[in-house]
């Protein structure tokens, strides 16, 4: 797939890391600094173009923190602030619940915001990853069980091939 050629500005990147790193505090990703997973996320779609990175150090900072949707947009326009947005579980009383309405709003993304569906990949990804690495079976059984339909909300065709050829090896391993 082509890089995304969104202009976002050279020093986009950079502005969302810090941003993400200053929102996310002193939160952890298992035993690390939470930018680790941020980081993972940033490198797997880093042949997708800056967008994609930017949206990916930002994916979780609406989600996990104080930070607002209007926020983002404000910092880093309504292209980045939508995508966020997509990626962004919404509000439930369980998991399955939020990952019901999140998939079904992942469902229906079409044209350039697909690009937040990359990232979501790449989220999912790097969580997979993480899991295999740290042995932490229960969560990794979570990941496997929502997979159908995780594929079936977020895949387009010609997207990112590689992401979830690897995605697909994981859940079947």
């Amino acid at each position: 797939m082509e890089e995304y050629l969104i202009n976002i500005g050279a020093d986009m990147k950079n502005k969302a890391r810090d941003f993400a790193i200053r929102a996310h505090g002193d939160q952890m990703y298992g035993s690390l600094p939470y930018t680790a997973h941020l980081d993972a996320v940033a490198m797997i779609v880093k042949e997708y173009g800056e967008a994609a990175e930017v949206i990916a150090y930002l994916h979780d900072v609406v989600e996990d923190t104080d930070v607002g949707i209007d926020e983002i947009a404000s910092e880093f326009g309504a292209f980045v602030s939508d995508c966020v947005a997509i990626v962004t579980d919404e509000p439930g009383k369980s998991r399955k619940e939020r990952k019901i309405k999140t998939y079904r709003k992942m469902a229906s993304v079409s044209g350039e915001e697909e690009l937040a569906l990359l990232v979501k990949a790449a989220d999912r990804l790097a969580n997979m990853r993480s899991c295999m690495a740290g042995g932490n079976a229960r969560l990794m059984a979570t990941y496997r069980s929502e997979f159908p339909v995780f594929k079936k909300s977020a895949y387009r065709e010609q997207l990112c091939e590689e992401i979830w050829s690897e995605l697909q090896k994981i859940h079947n391993s």
